[in-house]
């Protein structure tokens, strides 16, 4: 599974604070779908899915 996280999200180009939220909108979406894993609040990676549905769009895929 594929992950993003806050600095991945600034990389890209959004603000802290915008990337913030959405990794929190993200964890809010999987807990929706039952994956109780993601109401950690220490937990600050979602899967790249989750991102994509919120947003709407593709994320690049990121080769390191």
């Amino acid at each position: 599974m594929v992950t993003v996280t806050k600095s991945d999200l600034i990389s890209l180009g959004y603000g802290p604070s915008f990337a913030t939220d959405i990794i929190k909108e993200a964890k809010k979406l999987m807990i929706a779908k039952g994956h109780t894993y993601y109401q950690s609040k220490k937990l600050d990676r979602v899967p790249k899915e989750a991102v994509e549905e919120l947003l709407g769009i593709t994320l690049p895929e990121n080769e390191k």
